[in-house]
């Protein structure tokens, strides 16, 4: 619903004429110098470390770039600044210093340059600048700025993203109304996650001489559809034919209800010299997303989706044949779902990413035998999040853990080593937890992976309150994931021992466990977390009377639905963005595709025994049970599930006479995303467990520093 020591930065005056005066006037948010006084991983450690991204291998393989952002508490957002190193991790130098964030920077110019996205005159626009960081200079000036760009692979032509007007205001009906303000809607998918829809991304493909655009050009003129597709499509959703002749592209081609009800996309071929459009995936009726064309361009590799309006089906690894377009499903005999792909520069096999048994390694699946084999150790416990070939044998990826963020890591005959180190001064200070996996039996006779983290110099002599976590997805991996927001390692930290299911609808344990949840949202998955909160309470170490659950979105439906059912299980709830009222979310959220799908239709349907099911378990038809105290929170431009569903959570709590708290945040969407915000719901929700679950502590000192 649906994670070093640098060098001192250089003095700002070096960038004058780099950037606008309004830039130069602001602040640079840099490396906090962070020192722990008592070894605990604390709110103001989780905002100090840094935040590698988007590491990207230069076309001769020898040196990497990547992105390092920190956040400022103060100025209540983050800055994202570029570096570069060999690619086995030595000569690490810092490329930009600037106030402004650098984004989404790849290589050019056969590794002599490097285009980014940057802030001009308020608006994100493409620069480039030399390897070294010199000669930055702006390249486009779109009157809407940009989302994101693709250089083709002779550097002759770029691929921009920028928006198109979409829809009608009262004055484009009414021109005598200047003044009016309204918004005249006569369709559905009005909003998205955060937004009215007003505007829609649209490719425009440009002439690039390496220094400015020209003969700008939207491929989709007059189409009203989007490409990339919102909220969250990229330059993922785009690929270059290695000739640069050919941009396929990925759009869901349809408006209104049509496309509110559908997840139907398809990927459409652009052939820059004849100005056509071809659909490459014509009658394949889900989502179909990320192509990667192979090094030689005779294949095209691209991940399905089988079923129109299940947006977490198997994503399934198709590849065409662009000769003859004869399509293949390479993962027709492999039970789990792919996450992204990246063709191996022989050719002959595709690197992708999933998640699989409570973790998620690198594949690779020969394009011939389809045979799937894991290019990571089986012992990892982490999460590897990204993949950049090196050549036929070496990756360049991230991984990650529930007891640290991403690093840039380099994977060669199944050894990872590492590259980065950019939050070891950090973490060398801090008592981590510890992390162990538990097979926990459940009611149906299955065994389920559950990850247990327990708070550090953990002694199993001691009786430690307990947090049961639900996710949200409903169908998301609970791998070795790291979250700024939901962080374990803060949890435990703050001495509870984390209980983290993956109980039935998470991917990583095959299509029938990952579909199990659809159309049974109050059903098996509920008793898979009690069935974890049992299992867990005959440990001596867990104090049984004081467990909390809590959790986000489908995390925090699974809290209001535990709160009618847990049988006083839980001594605190929080529920963080979460549906309370299944027939008011069913029209009250955007993306039609997802109720319909998950909830089983419509609950007016009275002849659908899946539907009305889903809505006769509604949460709110068992508040006369609720007796725990309950904590919730939401953000006001949250679309996806709105804020009322939360207020109507709590009024119920408080006419029951349940002790509640309500945190409704003005200026957040489904996330909680700026800094100051991140800060206070981290305190609220400590504040909140350690009243309930630690009766002889009012505070937790560690969540107020």
């Amino acid at each position: 619903m649906n994670k070093l020591i640098l060098p001192l930065a250089m003095s700002a005056t070096l960038l004058t004429g780099m950037t606008s005066c309004c830039d130069n006037c602001q602040k640079l948010i840099d490396k906090p110098d962070f020192r722990s006084t008592d070894g605990i991983f604390n709110i103001e450690a989780l905002e100090a470390l840094g935040r590698v991204s988007n590491p990207q291998v230069s076309p001769d393989g020898s040196k990497i770039l990547y992105g390092v952002s920190y956040e400022s508490v103060e100025q209540n957002k983050s800055n994202n600044e570029l570096y570069v190193m060999n690619a086995d991790g030595s000569d690490m130098r810092r490329l930009t210093t600037t106030p402004m964030s650098e984004n989404g920077a790849v290589w050019i110019d056969n590794g002599q340059r490097i285009a980014f996205v940057a802030e001009k005159d308020g608006k994100p626009q493409m620069w480039v600048m030399n390897a070294d960081g010199t000669n930055r200079h702006v390249v486009t000036r779109m009157e809407n700025g940009i989302g994101g760009f693709l250089v083709s692979p002779d550097g002759k032509k770029v691929v921009l993203i920028s928006t198109v007007k979409y829809g009608r205001t009262p004055q484009d009906v009414y021109p005598d109304l200047p003044k009016a303000n309204a918004r005249i809607i006569d369709d559905l998918m009005y909003k998205h996650w955060d937004e009215w829809v007003t505007e829609i991304p649209h490719p425009f493909l440009a002439d690039f001489d390496g220094y400015s655009v020209k003969n700008i050009k939207d491929i989709m003129q007059d189409e009203p559809y989007e490409s990339p597709m919102k909220p969250f499509g990229g330059v993922e959703s785009f690929a270059w034919s290695p000739d640069s002749k050919q941009l396929v592209y990925t759009s869901r081609k349809k408006t209104g209800m049509e496309y509110a009800v559908s997840t139907n996309s398809d990927l459409y071929l652009y052939d820059l010299a004849a100005g056509t459009t071809l659909n490459l995936t014509e009658g394949m009726m889900g989502y179909d997303t990320n192509p990667a064309f192979s090094p030689d361009g005779s294949k095209l590799a691209w991940l399905s989706m089988e079923h129109d309006g299940y947006e977490s089906d198997k994503n399934r690894l198709f590849i065409m044949d662009m000769a003859t377009g004869q399509k293949n499903d390479l993962t027709i005999n492999w039970d789990y779902t792919a996450d992204a792909i990246a063709w191996n520069p022989n050719g002959r096999s595709i690197y992708f990413l999933a998640p699989y048994q409570g973790v998620t390694p690198i594949f690779s699946i020969d394009v011939e035998s389809k045979k799937v084999s894991m290019v990571t150790s089986g012992s990892d416990i982490c999460d590897y999040a990204a993949l950049a070939p090196v050549d036929e044998s070496t990756i360049i990826t991230m991984r990650h853990s529930m007891l640290y963020p991403n690093e840039i890591f380099s994977v060669k005959d199944k050894k990872a080593s590492a590259l980065t180190s950019v939050n070891k001064d950090l973490l060398t200070q801090i008592n981590a937890p510890m992390v162990t996996k538990e097979m926990v039996p459940t009611t149906d006779g299955k065994l389920m992976t559950t990850w247990v983290i327990l708070p550090p110099d953990f002694d199993p002599n001691k009786k430690y309150p307990a947090i049961l976590y639900c996710q949200g997805g409903p169908q998301q991996a609970v791998s070795q994931f790291w979250s700024y927001r939901w962080n374990f390692m803060l949890m435990a930290s703050n001495g509870y021992i984390v209980i983290a299911p993956n109980r039935r609808g998470l991917p990583g344990f095959g299509t029938e466990w990952n579909a199990q949840i659809s159309g049974d949202y109050p059903g098996q998955n509920m008793e898979d977390y009690l069935a974890a909160v049992d299992y867990m309470k005959q440990r001596p170490y867990v104090d049984g009377d004081h467990i909390g659950a809590v959790g986000a979105s489908y995390g925090g439906f699974s809290v209001y639905m535990l709160a009618g059912i847990h049988e006083n299980r839980f001594a605190a709830l929080i529920a963080h963005a979460g549906i309370f009222n299944m027939e008011a979310q069913y029209l009250e959220t955007e993306e039609m595709w997802f109720a319909n799908w998950d909830m089983g239709g419509a609950f007016w349907h009275k002849d659908n025994a899946t539907a009305q099911r889903t809505f006769a378990n509604s949460p709110h038809r068992f508040v006369d049970r609720w007796n725990t105290p309950i904590l919730i929170t939401h953000g006001e431009f949250d679309y996806r599930i709105l804020s009322s569903q939360g207020e109507m959570a709590f009024n119920a709590a408080k006419l029951r006479g349940v002790p509640a708290e309500m945190v409704i945040f003005p200026d957040e969407n489904h996330w909680i995303l700026k800094p100051q915000n991140a800060i206070l719901w981290q305190r609220v929700f400590f504040r909140w467990l350690d009243r309930w679950l630690k009766p002889a502590s009012k505070e937790c000192p560690a969540a107020e520093k």
